[in-house]
C-alpha cells in the first residue's frame, strides 16, 4: 500500500518523551480547493474557533516553539471517521430494525440501544488494535 501522506504545518507547544503537542495553523490539509480535497477546513473553522492542538509522534526530537511538518497517512482520517461515526450509526439502525421485528416499538428502542452499546465495545477494541501502527498515526516528519 504505497499511499501519499497528507501534511500540515504546526508549531510544537510541548514535548513529552517521543510525543509532542502541536498547534496547527489551519484546519485540515489545506487542499480544500484542489481536486480530491474534502473541504474539511471549512468545517473545522465553523465548529472550532480556538487553537487546534493535537498529540503526535515526535521521532525527529523537535523542541518547543519549533515549526514542524506533521504527516498523516492518506485515507486514515476517512477510515477513522467511518469507525467512529459510521459503525455506531449502522449498528443502531440494524439493532432498531431487528428489534422492531421482535418486539415492535419497544423492541426498536432496545435494539437501537443494544446496537449502540455493542458498537462502542467494537470501536474501542479496534482503536486499541491499530494504536501501535506508526504509519497510521500523525507524526512529525521534519522541522520547517
Amino acid at each position: 500500500m504505497n499511499e501519499e501522506n497528507s501534511t500540515i504545518q504546526a508549531v510544537v507547544r510541548s514535548v513529552d518523551g517521543d510525543q509532542a503537542l502541536v498547534e496547527v495553523e489551519q484546519g485540515g490539509c489545506g487542499r480544500c480547493h484542489e481536486k480530491g480535497g474534502c473541504g474539511g477546513q471549512h468545517l473545522t473553522q465553523m465548529f472550532c474557533s480556538g487553537p487546534k492542538t493535537y498529540r503526535v509522534d515526535n521521532l525527529v526530537a523537535a523542541s518547543v516553539g519549533e515549526r514542524v511538518t506533521v504527516a498523516i497517512a492518506a485515507g486514515s482520517v476517512r477510515r477513522t471517521a467511518n469507525l467512529a461515526y459510521g459503525v455506531p450509526l449502522l449498528s443502531m439502525l440494524v439493532g432498531a430494525a431487528l428489534g422492531t421485528q421482535i418486539g415492535g416499538d419497544l423492541g426498536a428502542v432496545l435494539g437501537a440501544g443494544g446496537g449502540l452499546v455493542l458498537s462502542v465495545f467494537y470501536v474501542r477494541f479496534r482503536s486499541r488494535d491499530g494504536s501501535g501502527n506508526f504509519t497510521e498515526r500523525p507524526h512529525i516528519i521534519s522541522r520547517s
